[in-house]
């Protein structure tokens, strides 16, 4: 009786070997020693987090580096925005409670707030 050889390629980069097609088809299955443990899962906190504040706002102005508003809430900034005559004469700054430092608005918020001043 004749074997039938067939390619092995499942050899961990030496190359495949040529094997009895017995020997291929008769593997045995991999052992399973692993124990799967699920993970636990942390508990959900108690109570919903407090509510962030009202942001609060500083308006400084560019040519004369004046202040012009500070620790106003939105509607209020909105309304010494409206004095001003150029989006480009003033900076606008909002608190940020976590590291205790103003951080001054991109344009692209700075306009948010300027767009505002005539909706009412």
């Amino acid at each position: 009786m004749t074997k039938t050889w067939v390619l092995d390629t499942e050899t961990k980069g030496t190359g495949a070997n040529m094997v009895p097609l017995e020997k291929r088809t008769s593997k045995p299955e991999p052992a399973r020693d692993v124990l799967y443990v699920p993970r636990k899962h942390a508990p959900r906190p108690a109570t919903p987090p407090a509510p962030k504040p009202a942001r609060t706002f500083k308006v400084v102005d560019l040519l004369s580096r004046q202040v012009l508003s500070e620790g106003t809430d939105a509607r209020t900034t909105v309304d010494v925005l409206k004095s001003v005559r150029s989006i480009v004469d003033v900076q606008v700054y909002v608190w940020q409670p976590v590291r205790e430092t103003w951080r001054m608005l991109g344009l692209d918020e700075l306009r948010l707030l300027w767009d505002r001043r005539g909706a009412e």
